[in-house]
């Protein structure tokens, strides 16, 4: 029998440190690590001390959210989807092996009819959740659950988990609340439309228990605690409620234990998105490598759930499992618990088998005798019901709308259980808003320089501050710089990390030297005429709630200044731009949340419906991901079916900085580097090239330049895909990232002239097309990119909203003279081009001088 060790506890605290620590939490002092250490310790008067205060944190935060002395329940039905599990935790039963499963007349997963039978049994009892938990990922580590999968046509058991939930909400109405285990940022956007709420208990944050052998989660890959916590930010970033918990009593240290409490609360301030937090007690089970272990005494769990009030707060909803406590429940609910968590009539606690659930009326009769009236709740939680988008997807809100009170959030208890279609939102294309913007912007002006819910919207500006801190701090440079211009001179593709890092540095005559270097290259490579392209920027929403802090483009549908065109709008505009000389229109909008997947490829094939010969360039790899997610298909299949409707090449937008230390704090919800890379990649595979791009100037340094640069000249050596790089300067003015005080006012000229420059040597021979926006620079700017080792102006756009919306004052257009002159003031000839860099066709030239490729100065308005 092995069991893993009793952890190495340090002396009992003195009785001066708990004096100390418990006058702190009396007095509402905010604790530390070392002082929630000590009152984890409490026992006898000094725990009822400590509980008194934490149910005083408690019943504040009660009031505060209108519901004082309710304590909730959610009347669930436990679905074990599979019990197969890739991880090797040593105290659990519920994993098990194939032979086991066959033994006993079991599949390998559960069938969808066992899984709806538990669901419609628990719908005419007035179960409203079905909690649907399973192993992670098994088919990764057994080839019978990866046989049954394909068998059933499923990629996935993520995509087997979002159908089965389909299916409960449509054929008995419970709302599915997912535990699939670890997931990815891309798992999180295929389950939210399926699921209101999903969980994943963080456990413990002490690294030796997964990393040293004998420690309970040794060999389980999915239970390194950056792996968890890493689960628990992309919920975040997701707008995805999240449960999550401490299993306490498997040998972590009271430190350990406080360690793990103040890592929940890191994420639950930065991302606004843990709706509660369970505190569950350790109890040996016969037949696992712990069953020696000593279960965790109920003073453990009692002060654990104490200190977790003082540290998480009194808005923060904390549940201890009923059937673990021995019918101890005036104790818990006296140390600061309001949730009892999932109770089912129907189905036994699969996890721990041995431990029945007590009855609801019980529950409630004991709730009552400590004070508390017994309310039950929704899977999602009341403060998540009210909020609405972003947190709950338009597919599954009319699902929960069914279930709640409207005024409290919490379950009707009278509402009927039944199945509703699960479908995407209908009159998704009607015209709304604002739909004159992009001629508005360059006139009016937007409405305010901020969304109203600008504190909430983002997560916490103070946690991002710090998390923003190491990358503004510039680095110390020790490279020779003039040994690194001799060598970008001599050969560009040879600079060591040291030395582009020491040229990104450079500055006077040093950056003088080199954008002269780069400039030659240019002229070698591509020669010296300027491109640029007769194009149309349409976008076609603006209502996005992705919560990327740097955008002032997205907006809430109820926002004065948001807005959506209808297919025939975006045609339209396609059509104006033909008639101008246009030879591309490129499309971006929004992450709008009533977007079907297959929005899309209306869009595209709108356009080549109207304009055969318009060459669409549209969808970045986030949008891409959107709909695929929304679709349920893969990314390559997605891509697929655009290219089918009409899609040519994608914009190489959402890239930002691919270094995910500044992506977090740039972006709330937006895609992971590594997720824009297999996008990319995937497209380029396809036939489908697209352009490449940096946003630079914001919370980022000159390492994270050079590591983008890296990774695009990867990528590039092995699919060939990219047309372009185009250098995207922070426009700061109305981002929300500046506006909190977060962010640098944008780059610098020599900052533009460093990027472009390097851009142009460390690219090289990879990728030969550096373009400039003169959106962001204005035309001297971007003259001076010219003379920096830039070829290319990019487009007229004819309308241009992202930009102007957060603050540039260079216009929304561009005639095809304005970027003659541009490249005429940097001494060069210019030339239009196609998409890929092609020869214009002569008519195409033709329409475009007789226009001067810019659209008339009075639109026809579209009617709303």
């Amino acid at each position: 029998m092995t069991s893993t060790p009793q952890p190495p506890q340090g002396p009992a605290p003195t009785a001066n440190a708990m004096r100390r620590a418990l006058k702190r939490a009396r007095d509402g002092v905010a604790l530390d690590v070392a002082e929630a250490a000590v009152l984890l310790q409490a026992r006898g008067a000094d725990l009822e001390d400590l509980c008194a205060s934490a149910a005083r944190v408690r019943d504040a935060g009660l009031e505060a959210a209108g519901r004082p002395g309710v304590i909730t329940y959610s009347k669930s039905v436990f679905i074990p989807l599979t019990r197969l599990c890739r991880d090797k935790c040593h105290y659990c039963t519920f994993a098990t092996v194939p032979g086991k499963l066959r033994r006993a007349g079991e599949g390998m997963f559960m069938s969808p009819d066992e899984v709806l039978d538990i669901a419609r049994r628990g719908a005419a009892l007035g179960c409203k959740e079905a909690l649907i938990t399973l192993g992670d990922k098994p088919e990764d580590r057994w080839p019978e659950a990866r046989e049954w999968l394909d068998a059933h046509g499923y990629d996935d058991t993520i995509a087997y988990v979002r159908a089965v939930s389909i299916r409960i909400l449509e054929e008995t109405g419970l709302l599915p609340h997912l535990n699939p285990g670890v997931m990815t940022w891309t798992d999180f956007q295929r389950l939210k439309p399926v699921s209101p709420s999903m969980g994943l208990m963080l456990e413990t944050t002490a690294e030796r228990l997964w990393s040293e052998p004998g420690g309970p989660h040794y060999g389980s890959p999915d239970k390194a605690p950056a792996v968890r916590l890493r689960h628990l930010e992309d919920a975040g970033r997701s707008s995805v409620p999240l449960t999550s918990g401490l299993l306490i009593g498997i040998g972590e240290t009271y430190e350990e234990r406080a360690e793990s409490l103040f890592a929940l609360r890191r994420v639950a301030r930065a991302y606004h998105g843990i709706q509660e937090l369970i505190m569950q007690n350790f109890r040996a089970k016969p037949d696992t490598a712990m069953r020696g272990m000593p279960d965790a005494e109920l003073d453990e769990l009692v002060a654990t759930v104490a200190v977790a009030r003082h540290i998480m707060g009194p808005s923060a909803c904390l549940q201890a499992p009923p059937n673990l406590v021995a019918g101890e429940y005036a104790r818990l609910i006296g140390a600061g618990i309001d949730d009892w968590g999932g109770v089912s009539p129907v189905t036994p606690d699969h996890v721990n088998p041995e431990r029945p659930w007590p009855q609801i009326d019980e529950l409630a009769e004991r709730s009552a005798a400590a004070g508390f009236r017994l309310r039950e709740r929704l899977a999602v939680y009341p403060e998540f019901v009210r909020r609405g988008e972003p947190w709950l997807d338009p597919r599954i809100l009319p699902h929960v709308r069914a279930l709640a009170d409207p005024e409290t959030g919490l379950a009707n208890e009278h509402a009927e259980v039944k199945g509703l279609p699960w479908q995407e939102p209908e009159d998704v294309f009607v015209p709304s808003g604002r739909t004159e913007l992009h001629r508005a912007i360059d006139t009016e002006g937007r409405t305010a320089d901020r969304r109203d819910d600008f504190d909430e919207v983002y997560g916490d500006w103070e946690a991002l501050r710090e998390a923003a801190a190491p990358g503004m701090a510039p680095e110390r440079i020790d490279a020779d710089v003039r040994a690194a211009l001799a060598q970008a001179a001599d050969d560009p593709t040879r600079l060591a990390d040291a030395e582009a890092l020491a040229l990104l540095h450079a500055d006077g005559p040093a950056l003088d030297a080199l954008c002269r270097i780069a400039d030659d290259l240019r002229r070698d490579v591509v020669g010296d005429d300027v491109t640029y392209i007769v194009t149309r920027n349409i976008n076609f929403t603006n209502v996005c709630y992705t919560g990327c802090r740097f955008c002032a483009f997205a907006q809430r549908r109820t926002d004065a200044d948001a807005y959506t065109l209808s297919l025939e709008q975006v045609a339209d505009r396609a059509a104006q731009a033909w008639d101008v000389g246009a030879v591309e229109v490129c499309m971006q909008g929004g992450i709008h949340p009533d977007l079907p997947g297959t929005a899309y490829f209306d869009i595209a094939r709108a356009v080549k419906e109207r304009v055969p010969g318009m060459h669409v360039h549209a969808f970045s790899p986030m949008e891409i991901v959107n709909g695929a997610s929304r679709t349920g298909l893969s990314v390559r299949e997605w891509l697929t079916a655009a290219k089918e409707a009409g899609l040519d090449t994608i914009p190489g937008t959402a890239a930002e900085i691919l270094d995910d230390e500044v992506r977090w704090v740039l972006t709330k919800g937006k895609l992971p580097a590594a997720t824009w890379i297999e996008v990319v990649k995937t497209a380029h595979e396809l036939g489908i090239r697209s352009s490449s791009t940096m946003m630079y100037g914001h919370v980022d340094q000159p390492r994270h330049w050079l590591g983008h640069f890296r990774r695009l000249v990867e990528i590039q050596r092995e699919t060939g895909g990219f047309t372009e790089f185009v250098t995207l300067p922070f426009i700061h003015t109305n981002a929300p990232v500046y506006l909190a005080g977060i962010s640098r006012p944008g780059p610098t000229m020599r900052d533009n002239r460093a990027v472009t420059a390097m851009a142009r040597l460390l690219l090289h021979p990879h990728i030969p097309n550096i373009q400039t926006s003169w959106v962001k620079l204005g035309a001297e700017g971007a003259a001076e990119m010219l003379r920096s080792g830039a070829n290319d102006l990019g487009g007229t756009l004819m309308e241009e909203t992202i930009s102007r919306m957060a603050g540039s004052s260079y216009g929304s257009y561009r005639s095809v003279r304005d970027l003659v002159a541009i490249a005429e003031a940097a001494g060069r000839g210019a030339r239009p081009r196609t998409t890929l860099y092609g020869e214009v066709p002569a008519e195409r030239v033709a329409v475009a001088a007789a226009s001067d490729g810019h659209l008339p100065e009075l639109l026809p308005v579209l009617e709303d």
